[in-house]
């Protein structure tokens, strides 16, 4: 027969130290990444704002 299973036991077993888990150098590459990304849309959208050529007319009156 099989042996029975504390489930406590193997729950704790199972669990990890909240103290010991850090990001490390692939969460470092991935924000550096997403920096990045954003600044050279950034650049991109400021870019195409500046090609915009946009006059406002005056409302005309309604009859």
């Amino acid at each position: 027969m099989s042996t029975p299973v504390n489930l406590a036991h193997a729950t704790t077993s199972l669990a990890y130290d909240p103290n010991s888990v850090t990001p490390g150098l692939l969460g470092f590459v991935v924000f550096c990444g997403l920096g990045v990304a954003t600044w050279f849309l950034l650049k991109s959208m400021n870019s195409r704002f500046k090609r915009v050529d946009f006059v406002e007319e005056p409302e005309s009156p309604k009859e």
